[in-house]
């Protein structure tokens, strides 16, 4: 995939950071500036992108490592939520355990999200692929690298979950002049898109079967209706959804539908394919311990690639335990990682 770098058209506003909690008393205010968050928009393929760019207390004149934030799949806007009903702040609570080891972040609401919305595609939502966020995402890579806060030689990429599938591809796919210092894959979309799905809509009907909430009969015959699907949307074949229970028709018929181009586009990409074009650099990939969506065995074989995997103990996807705390192992190994 080649990643076209977008001419980005930047605008600013700058407010007190509510995320890091930092005390300028403990700073000589003549040389120290506090911490804080600045709304930043850019402009790509003609769309209007929103962000927000935090920028960790800092000497005047410093310049301080950085790392572009990349949330997950559907619609996850920059603090890694999809509002009203799922509010799990992946990366808002990302920036804040990075805030702690002095690293500027970016985020911003990608396509579909918070106030970027669908921006050029409004109207025609069939027609965005994968390379669309990509390009986005380049476009917010090259916006932090111009900051003057910012070393443009330490701007890592950071992604959760279908975020760092497009963190991966962004850091292989870059001109030699916009190279990744970093890469952190957090949960990673680490297989095809469609066979990660497929294991975990199998998995849901076997729990239902084990559960006697479905009979064998119904559990076999709707598990060879995925297979079928899948096989179908990857031949560019439309896809039956007939006899399908209607949690799975509802399902099928949207990713045959408006979603059909982005769907194809990114389960083109074998991640650990991609993996092998990367240039030496430092990489933490993670996988939670009680992850059903991405569970650890579906990072194997981009482990094998990259070299290791951090297990989270006792974290689920959303990257935190189970009283809600942002995994701590997590934030050691990111405190570990230098760039």
């Amino acid at each position: 995939m080649i990643v076209r770098t977008a001419l980005v058209l930047a605008t600013v506003t700058t407010m007190v950071s509510p995320l890091a909690a930092v005390a300028e008393s403990a700073h000589d205010k003549g040389f120290w500036l506090p911490a804080r968050d600045e709304e930043v928009s850019f402009v790509v393929d003609g769309t209007t992108t929103y962000g927000t760019v935090h920028v960790p207390a800092r000497r005047r004149g410093e310049r301080l490592p950085a790392a572009l934030l990349l949330p997950g799949s559907g619609p996850t806007d920059r603090d890694g939520n999809q509002p009203p009903a799922f509010t799990p702040n992946t990366i808002r609570d990302l920036a804040l355990a990075l805030d702690r080891d002095r690293v500027v972040t970016f985020r911003f609401d990608k396509y579909g999200t918070g106030r970027t919305g669908l921006g050029a595609f409004t109207g025609r939502p069939q027609d965005i692929d994968h390379p669309a966020f990509v390009r986005q995402a380049a476009a917010a890579r090259d916006l932090l690298r111009d900051r003057a806060e910012v070393a443009s030689r330490r701007v890592a990429l950071a992604g959760h979950s279908e975020g760092a599938l497009t963190a991966l591809v962004l850091a292989a796919d870059a001109p030699r002049d916009r190279r990744a210092a970093a890469l952190i894959l957090l949960q990673p979309l680490a297989l095809r898109f469609l066979d990660v799905l497929a294991t975990q809509l199998h998995d849901q009907i076997r729990q239902a079967v084990e559960a006697d909430a479905m009979s064998e009969e119904d559990g076999r015959a709707a598990d060879g209706a995925i297979d079928v699907a899948v096989a179908d949307l990857r031949a560019g074949r439309p896809v039956d959804t007939t006899g399908m229970p209607p949690a799975l028709a509802a399902l099928f018929g949207s990713l045959a539908g408006p979603s059909r181009r982005f769907v194809t586009s990114v389960d083109a990409v074998f991640p650990p394919d991609v993996a092998r074009g990367l240039r030496p650099m430092p990489v933490l990939l993670t996988c939670g311990e009680l992850d059903p969506q991405v569970p650890c065995r579906a990072t194997d074989q981009l482990a094998s690639v990259v070299g290791h995997r951090v297990v989270l103990p006792g974290v689920g996807h959303a990257m935190t335990t189970a009283d809600g705390t942002f995994s701590p192992v997590l934030t050691s190994r990111l405190s570990a990682l230098r760039w």
